[in-house]
């Protein structure tokens, strides 16, 4: 495995789906199937399609910028900060898991949106 393409697809997959491209994103990026765990996505590389052309059509104004990422074994997570909407902010950690070939074929995320005040110093990153 190439734990340093694997982190620059994850980062590239996501940025392309996230900005209104997720067909191009698949057909680049995803092997043969792609295993969905987030509960707001249908299975599948059409559920994770729909899902993100939905998206761009109901907030195309959205944003994302990439935190960090860290790659490990046949898996990459992915930190980010996004801002939707009426400024909300929201921190994400998505996990992808890549094939043999170096495709992604499974995704789990968390989601968590940035509190106004915060009990400490250390910022939300």
């Amino acid at each position: 495995m190439n734990l340093q393409l694997n982190k620059v697809n994850a980062i590239a997959f996501y940025k392309m789906a996230y900005e209104g491209n997720p067909r191009e994103a698949v057909e680049k990026y995803v092997g043969e199937e792609y295993i969905q765990h987030n509960p707001h996505v249908e299975d599948g590389k059409e559920g994770f399609i729909n899902y993100f052309e939905r998206m761009q059509k109901e907030y195309p104004e959205k944003s994302i910028e990439f935190v960090r990422s860290i790659a490990e074994s046949d898996l990459v997570a992915l930190h980010t900060h996004q801002t939707w909407p009426g400024n909300e902010e929201y921190i994400t950690m998505d996990f992808f898991r890549f094939d043999e070939n170096g495709k992604i074929c499974e995704h789990w995320d968390a989601i968590q949106q940035i509190p106004e005040k915060i009990a400490h110093d250390n910022g939300a990153y």
